[in-house]
């Protein structure tokens, strides 16, 4: 297949962007400031509640073809990664409220050309659930991070009566063999958090290719999971509960995988909204992550995880820049609002740069 390959110009910026991206900082931290007043803490903005905080290793796939040795995949190699799983709400709500997760990833000792502004040998991918940004564009985030915005103040039990409708709305699509990856962005099913996939919804540079991402799980413990439900009324925590006891008895393991671009007009680089048909261009394995059996929520690594430590699209290499609308306006926003957190909270961020700095 003859697969499209990078170039700066594959970007289209608006002319009012940075307008808009001011616009987000300003929303969203605003949000913040409203969640902090009621928790008596800065959170992050979004994926507030950690459900596990781990380590392990990515190991690159051996004799990749040409189109999938790119970057960091270059070559077959074995780095240490640091993953944090979270629930996506920019307040620690109550696990009634199931929306979308979270998956971050940090990996470590990676060497080469890194963005401006970023000098740890890391490579930082944010993962979500659904394989498409409901927001589409910069503009779109703004626009619905408006709404969210208005939200922030309401009682619980609200929020977790729309994201119950907005996960019975898919539950009905689903029977018609589609689904809305809106509706599940507010009101994801209540599935174990180890046996979801996640993508990097937006794409990004794949060395002399584009590619969006996605993180799969592999292991036979966790596709035994595909039917487990959590019952949040039993247990407010109950998706921390299951990541942390699922640890204390099994490695994790992950495929992830590439899709890479190879139609511009089927698979856009602007709008994140559009769900790249896997007709055109398949996800292919380029290494596997491990995680093994540990203590996913010790004390001394949540708080590291959860207070110290920083994920963004921002922190990679040049051979992985992110691309197109949303990705720019994370590429600021995250940054912004990582500071506003750790300002507030009177902690210094920190990378980590070693796998070594993370307590156990």
């Amino acid at each position: 297949m003859p697969y499209l390959r990078y170039s700066a110009d594959v970007e289209q910026p608006t002319r009012d962007e940075q307008t808009t991206i001011d616009g987000i900082v300003k929303g969203m931290t605003e949000q913040s400031r409203t969640v902090e007043k009621r928790e008596h803490h800065a959170v992050r903005a979004s994926h507030a509640k950690s459900s596990a905080c781990v380590v392990g290793e990515l190991v690159v796939a051996d004799a990749l073809p040409e189109e999938l040795a790119q970057g960091l995949f270059a070559k077959p190699a074995t780095y240490p990664v640091a993953v944090r799983f979270a629930q996506g709400p920019g307040e620690t709500l109550g696990d009634r409220v199931s929306t979308h997760r979270g998956m971050a990833v940090k990996i470590f000792g990676v060497g080469g050309e890194k963005l401006p502004g970023h000098r740890e040998d890391t490579q930082d991918f944010v993962f979500a659930t659904g394989t498409t940004f409901p927001s589409g564009t910069a503009a779109g985030f703004l626009r619905d991070g408006t709404v969210i915005g208005k939200s922030t103040g309401l009682p619980e039990g609200v929020k977790s009566a729309v994201s119950a409708t907005a996960r019975g709305f898919n539950a009905v699509l689903h029977a018609f063999g589609t689904e809305s990856a809106k509706a599940d962005f507010f009101g994801h099913p209540f599935s174990h958090p180890l046996s979801d996939a996640y993508f990097s919804q937006a794409p990004l540079r794949y060395g002399d290719y584009i590619a969006k991402l996605g993180i799969v799980p592999a292991s036979a413990a966790q596709l035994a999971l595909a039917d487990w439900r959590l019952d949040p009324h039993q247990d407010e925590d109950g998706f921390r509960h299951a990541a942390a006891a699922y640890f204390r008895n099994d490695e994790a393991v992950y495929e992830l995988k590439a899709q890479l671009w190879a139609d511009a007009d089927r698979q856009p680089i602007e709008d994140a909204s559009v769900d790249w048909p896997v007709a055109i261009s398949p996800y292919r394995t380029v290494a596997t992550l491990r995680l093994p059996r540990q203590d996913a929520y010790g004390a001394a690594r949540v708080r590291y995880f959860d207070e110290v430590m920083t994920f963004r699209p921002a922190h990679s290499l040049l051979a992985h820049q992110p691309l197109g609308s949303v990705m720019r306006a994370r590429l600021q926003v995250y940054a912004a609002l990582s500071d506003f957190r750790h300002r507030e909270n009177g902690v210094s961020v920190a990378g980590p740069a070693t796998i070594d700095e993370i307590p156990d």
